[in-house]
């Protein structure tokens, strides 16, 4: 245990969103829905998406690329590198080994890790790996990388607003400004069918909508209880809500985690009412029985407005202006959190976060800031063009936004196919795929760099 590395989290943060967005306001006029239904219904204001120049490959070959650009990595300083994704494009050569394109120029072919699949736990499960890793006798004092990335459709009805695309990727090792809390991990793994994709020819998932919401909160109560377990084994002390400065979740849309919180808030209660003395009245309530008591739940989400204000509301940036990135999402709310504070406002903070995939497996598990001011600003620094990319996206019509998708649903798996969208919005440094020949190899190209990378 004494020979275990120090201060063991993340190094490096890099993130990567598609240049079109289709309007959230727009979209529910065109779809012929309330107003609001999306906005205000869902909390989303912009989704972003891919044509069919892009797919899960262009996704991570870029994210992984910027990261090493940005952060000035060499490819043999990297040991592990792990993908955590949903969107398969093949059902036996892993996304990992077609980044490999990137270190075998340089003679760098021993990396370990491949992809890890669960709906959006991939990335999470892909993180714990490369954990284990840096914490074992393998170890040979490189860097371990992690990307989590997906492209996220539905069919046409009512879950396709709460698409997105998206990918991060994560540099870990020891000495890190975020460094996980070891031994603080809780996690929650049942046979469930609330979301799927079994039909292989086709990007859209089969989904059971109140099953989902059912399943994501019935995780989240084990995973918090077991938490707060742990906390009592290894620190000797209790904790709640109130102890925690920032709270992310997976984020299928923005409305299901403010929920989230006052789940947690309710949680606290039942474990100890004097939390919330003036909500004695649900003191009887079973968890179990109230994923749709809309009394329990309203009464909550009041009562965890500030603490949802205060700790969540700042890492739902990504999710509100992209949309559900699937294993990304978790780590988005995580460089939307860095980008909204100062790192004077973070020094010391205990982040906890939640994980969820469906199927289902979910985690719930800390991050505590380290101090160490120049790699936080480092980090803070190299994501600080996030919000101008926001700002340069090219807004699409629904109507094309729709086209798009059809497009990509004809042709995700079509070969030989040479893509027809054009590329003059993508932001520079962005891979794009070429073609697939009549083998289904695909074939990518980057556009130019310019001096100051996206921007």
């Amino acid at each position: 245990m004494d020979k275990w590395p120090k201060d063991v989290g993340i190094l490096a943060l890099e993130l990567y969103i598609p240049s079109l967005y289709v309007d959230q306001a727009e979209l529910e006029d065109y779809d012929g829905v309330s107003s609001g239904k999306y906005t205000i219904g869902l909390g989303q204001q912009k989704m972003g998406f891919c044509t069919d120049r892009e797919d899960i490959n262009s996704l991570c070959l870029t994210v992984v690329q910027k990261l090493m650009e940005n952060y000035n990595i060499k490819p043999q300083d990297i040991g592990r590198l792990e993908v955590g994704t949903e969107t398969i494009i093949d059902k036996s050569k892993s996304v990992k080994t077609v980044l490999m394109q990137l270190f075998e120029p340089f003679g760098v072919t021993d990396i370990e890790g491949v992809d890890t699949t669960n709906a959006c736990y991939g990335g999470t499960a892909a993180l714990i790996n490369a954990i284990s890793w840096i914490e074992s006798s393998y170890w040979n004092g490189r860097y371990a990388l992690v990307v989590t990335a997906d492209i996220a459709v539905y069919a046409k009805g009512s879950a396709r607003p709460t698409g997105g695309a998206g990918s991060v990727a994560m540099l870990l090792g020891p000495n890190a400004p975020l460094v996980f809390d070891r031994g603080l991990r809780a996690t929650y793994v049942k046979h469930a069918y609330d979301f799927y994709k079994p039909d292989l020819t086709s990007e859209y998932p089969v989904v059971d909508g109140k099953l989902s919401i059912q399943c994501y909160l019935s995780a989240l109560d084990i995973c918090y209880g077991l938490y707060k377990k742990k906390v009592v084994e290894k620190q000797n002390t209790t904790v709640n809500l109130n102890e925690f400065d920032a709270v992310i979740f997976h984020t299928p849309y923005c409305k299901l985690v403010q929920k989230s919180v006052g789940r947690l808030a309710f949680n606290d209660f039942l474990d100890n009412s004097d939390n919330y003395p003036e909500l004695e009245k649900f003191k009887k309530v079973k968890l179990e029985e109230s994923y749709f008591d809309r009394d329990v739940e309203k009464a909550f989400v009041q009562a965890s407005k500030e603490a949802f204000t205060k700790k969540t509301q700042p890492s739902l940036l990504m999710a509100a202006q992209v949309g559900n990135m699937y294993t990304s999402s978790l780590y988005g709310g995580l460089v939307s959190l860095l980008i909204n504070k100062k790192p004077s406002e973070l020094i010391g903070n205990k982040i906890v976060l939640f994980s969820y995939g469906s199927g289902l497996a979910a985690s719930m598990f800390s991050i505590t800031v380290n101090n160490n001011s120049d790699s936080l600003q480092n980090i803070i620094t190299n994501l600080n063009d996030i919000k101008t990319r926001l700002e340069q996206r090219q807004k699409i019509e629904p109507k094309k936004f729709e086209a798009s998708l059809e497009l990509r649903q004809e042709t995700s798996h079509k070969a030989p196919y040479e893509p027809v969208s054009s590329i003059d919005s993508f932001f520079p440094g962005t891979y794009y795929l070429v073609k697939v020949d009549e083998m289904f190899r695909r074939f990518y190209n980057r556009v130019p760099l310019l001096t100051n990378g996206y921007s």
